[in-house]
């Protein structure tokens, strides 16, 4: 059984991960791009939209979508024209139990908790926590 997180370390990893949420465009980059090095392969998926300019250019273009698996909870984040939905569900083999539209502060208060939580048994998302807190 994995041992209990300190709710300081949960509180300042929301803290953390809330920093940057001003500038939802250049959050949710950063975030996605940080999760996906930081957590296991297919814990993170991002969608993206690309205008033509963005296409043609060869750009990633901005995050329209981030998804995050943590053990038996999926988040869930769009974007779109500057605002955002977020969605909690949890899962087992697939099937969604419940599901919950969440704000911007719940979600990250959500994902801080569902990092801190792996963290205690999972090295990489452990590193994931780390790069958050320094």
């Amino acid at each position: 059984m994995p041992e209990e997180v300190p709710a300081m370390e949960v509180e300042l990893l929301a803290a953390a991960l809330r920093r940057d949420s001003a500038d939802l465009d250049l959050y949710t980059g950063v975030l996605s791009a940080t999760l996906a090095e930081s957590l296991p392969p297919g814990a993170v998926r991002v969608g993206r939209r690309r205008s033509l300019a963005q296409r043609l250019a060869g750009r990633e273009g901005a995050v329209a979508e981030l998804e995050v698996v943590l053990g038996e909870q999926r988040l869930s984040l769009r974007v779109d024209g500057g605002r955002t939905t977020g969605e909690i569900r949890h899962e087992v083999r697939g099937i969604v139990l419940s599901r919950r539209p969440v704000g911007l502060d719940e979600w990250i208060d959500a994902l801080a908790r569902g990092l801190a939580e792996a963290a205690a048994s999972n090295a990489r998302a452990r590193e994931a926590l780390e790069r958050f807190l320094t």
